[in-house]
């Protein structure tokens, strides 16, 4: 079982305890098991799916839902559409993020994604596929989402 942790810093958290563990970071000091990438603009740099977990811990609220670089993408979209690349069919993504109607969602100025109890439920679901107006390819299905204080947890199955 291998599992991937987006936005890891030094030390990749392993909620699933998978065998082998691999991180994303932006940080220039990262270690064997962590790739150097910027997810707001890159892919994730591991081949199609190679996962069984990924995991994203207070990450995607940093990651914009819009940019003109020097066209219109949708930085979030994309992610949603590598998470769902590299995981294998059945694979799990837990999402970790604080979220609205929290102030925490907001109060960090770098935040620029605010997740609501509703976003992954109606835009990457298996059932309503709105994401797919945007460019969302994938398809999930919300294995379970519950509050862990200011936190939304949310565990997104690969369909």
């Amino acid at each position: 079982m291998k599992s991937l942790d987006l936005g890891c810093g030094k030390n990749p958290k392993n909620p699933f305890n998978a065998d082998i563990l691999y991180g994303i970071d932006v940080r220039d000091d990262v270690d064997q098991n962590v790739k150097k990438a910027d997810l707001v603009i890159e892919p994730i740099p591991f081949e199609n799916d190679y996962f069984d977990f990924v995991t994203a811990f207070d990450v995607i609220e940093h990651i914009p839902r819009i940019i003109y670089a020097p066209f219109r993408i949708y930085p979030f979209i994309n992610l949603m559409n590598e998470i769902h690349r590299v995981l294998k069919t059945g694979g799990k993504f837990l999402s970790h993020t604080p979220a609205y109607p929290y102030s925490e969602a907001f109060r960090d100025p770098t935040h620029v994604n605010i997740i609501t109890n509703e976003t992954f439920p109606l835009y990457f679901d298996d059932q309503n596929k709105l994401g797919s107006m945007y460019g969302f390819n994938g398809s999930f299905q919300i294995e379970t989402q519950y509050w862990n204080g200011p936190h939304l947890i949310s565990i997104l199955i690969k369909s």
